[in-house]
């Protein structure tokens, strides 16, 4: 495993412990970090902050990763993600990372994207796509 793949993991990990094992080690002061959903924290002290503030609501129960595609100062993060909030909710869907590099190997920026799992064919049945009558997730 190189260093960058450890990297990763070490973030991973940061959530399913609940524990800041080193936010400062492996993201710039400058980051920038975007959510699936929208959300963009603008630098290191925003992003631990995030971390921490989130983890008072909910907890990380899976980040499963899948594999790394990696290519010059950019590496590509395939996984599977499960949550549990205080309030009874639950998320988990697939996605992937693309993370940029400093020369040193820290993160520089963060782009998360989200696929749903709840997957279906809307031409199973027929030519014409029969769609689920449900709201779309925020992906």
């Amino acid at each position: 495993m190189n260093e960058r793949e450890k990297t990763i993991r070490l973030w991973f990990d940061m959530w399913l412990y609940q524990k800041d094992m080193g936010i400062d080690d492996i993201f710039t002061e400058d980051v920038l970090y975007t959510e699936s959903w929208c959300p963009q924290y603008g630098n290191r002290k925003v992003v631990k902050h995030w971390f921490q503030e989130w983890n008072t609501r909910g907890k990380v129960v899976i980040w499963e990763i899948k594999q790394f595609f990696h290519k010059e100062n950019q590496t590509i993060v395939e996984w599977y993600f499960k949550n549990e909030m205080n309030n009874g909710d639950i998320e988990e869907f697939d996605g992937i990372s693309l993370v940029e590099w400093t020369e040193d190997n820290k993160i520089k920026a963060l782009k998360e994207f989200g696929c749903n799992r709840n997957t279906y064919n809307p031409y199973q049945e027929s030519d014409i796509p029969q769609f689920r009558n449900q709201k779309a997730n925020w992906f």
